[in-house]
């Protein structure tokens, strides 16, 4: 019969009826070490995501991801779109990062660091036991009716739930636009910017929906990591897991009796007091083993060592451990998988750091006017060229001189002076004049410097056209 429900079980979604409808959670309240250390970090981790777009360091904001106007700050690092290979290399540094830390320790990310636990757990939830209580209230305000009480924490709840919804939005869109921006809208007042009124709202109601109505079912149904640690994980991975070697014995759980003798009886040091089902906010059983479900947050541990100090058992019937260790014995080791996922991420965090140290403040782009020919006279070769220059930096570079390298020659700027503004981009047009007698061929490849006060900041290349026959 057990082994039928188990079966049952893992055919289904806990948060799911057999009739379609939806299962709402209502998690008891968790408490415990590990609940404390949760508490701890999302306190550092909402602190950062918070305050992060409302620093700044040399006048950048701290994290800047602004699509439209090609803006990207990361730590207070200008970026720009030429800087694609960079992001590339960077997304691929965290696949790798994230396979080898979900091989090693499954899915402790979603518990401990991932936006959507914290705001969940931390936040939301917090308030929503301020207000309605604890698992047992929650649930029996939800089947009473619609009386004033009812009413008044339900209505008192969801405010709540939507301010905080809103400036979640707020701190999101300072990320995308600006901090310096939302600031301005803010001073400046509503009515002057509502067509961003208008999409902060949505997006403070995509938020609201989230975390009042959607919850657990983000973790389970919407993301994508989840899916991924069941390709990932193996008998190694260390996870929340429930120790059934001490748990079942021979004969499954039984509830504690007094003066009885547990070893002759046969049954283990679970005693199905259903406490780890109980605070879980994805509403699983962990002693089914482990499901898509579960993101590792540890209330199953911190409720299950409580009771185990309640009734004199030894702590851990529910710990970090990887099913090889509780069913093996087996200390977790550094296989040949673990060890190439190591080499191929530090192999990318190493080319990741050249390509950061080889990545100029200024980018020059030289390019042959289209539709303009070579200009010959008896002794030189004249060719038209747009330049573009692409400043990173947060100064302003007042007198941009440009120099070949390669070759002998003047270079003619139209309008004489190049200036570049910080985080800017100056386009114009320039000559390259070289005598006939230092080209070798048709399709000659010069070096070009750019130079500010003097000193070399950026090289580039381009080609410059001559005759068929050099004489």
């Amino acid at each position: 019969m057990k082994q039928q429900e188990k079966e049952k079980f893992r055919d289904s979604i806990g948060t799911i009826s057999e009739s379609g409808k939806r299962n709402f959670i209502f998690p008891k309240k968790p408490k415990g070490k590990f609940y404390n250390y949760r508490t701890y970090v999302s306190w550092v981790l909402l602190a950062f995501l918070v305050s992060a777009p409302f620093i700044k360091i040399k006048g950048n904001q701290f994290l800047l991801f602004d699509v439209i106007e090609r803006k990207f700050n990361i730590f207070g690092f200008p970026f720009w779109p030429q800087d694609f290979y960079l992001l590339v290399i960077s997304m691929l540094v965290s696949v790798v990062f994230i396979i080898l830390f979900t091989v090693v320790f499954g899915r402790i990310f979603c518990g401990w660091m991932c936006p959507q636990t914290i705001f969940m757990e931390m936040v939301f939830r917090k308030v929503e036991y301020l207000i309605e209580g604890d698992r047992s209230k929650q649930i029996k305000l939800d089947k009473q009716e619609w009386n004033a009480e009812k009413i008044r924490k339900r209505v008192l709840k969801w405010i709540i739930f939507f301010l905080i919804s809103f400036v979640i939005a707020n701190v999101f869109l300072a990320y995308f636009i600006g901090s310096d921006k939302v600031l301005g809208y803010i001073s400046d007042g509503p009515e002057q910017h509502i067509s961003t009124l208008i999409k902060l709202l949505a997006f403070t109601a995509v938020f609201y929906f989230v975390f009042a109505w959607f919850r657990e079912q983000v973790c389970i149904i919407v993301c994508p990591y989840g899916r991924l640690q069941g390709v990932l994980l193996d008998n190694k991975s260390i996870n929340v897991a429930y120790d059934f070697v001490r748990g079942e014995d021979k004969n499954g759980r039984k509830p504690l009796r007094k003066n009885e003798n547990r070893e002759e009886l046969g049954v283990g040091d679970c005693i199905d007091c259903k406490q780890c089902v109980q605070v879980c906010p994805t509403g699983i059983d962990i002693r089914n083993g482990t499901q898509l479900e579960c993101i590792n947050c540890t209330a199953c541990i911190d409720a299950c060592d409580a009771m185990m100090d309640k009734v004199g058992f030894e702590r851990g019937l529910i710990r970090y451990a990887s099913e090889d260790n509780i069913e093996k014995k087996e200390k977790f080791k550094f296989n040949a998988r673990l060890i190439a996922y190591s080499v191929v991420l530090t192999v990318l965090i190493g080319v990741f750091i050249t390509m950061l140290f080889l990545r100029t403040d200024v980018e020059a782009t030289i390019l042959r006017l289209p539709g303009q020919t070579f200009q010959s006279t008896d002794t030189t070769i004249k060719n038209v060229y747009t330049i573009k220059l692409i400043n990173k930096t947060t100064e302003d570079f007042d007198n941009v001189e440009v120099k070949l390298i390669s070759h002998k020659g003047k270079i003619n700027l139209v309008g004489g002076i190049l200036s570049l503004k910080k985080q800017g981009l100056t386009e114009g047009t320039l000559f390259i004049e070289i005598d006939k007698k230092d080209l070798t061929s048709s399709k000659e490849k010069l070096k070009i410097g750019i130079y500010y006060k003097g000193k070399l900041i950026e090289t580039t290349s381009t080609n410059f056209a001559g005759p068929l026959k050099i004489n």
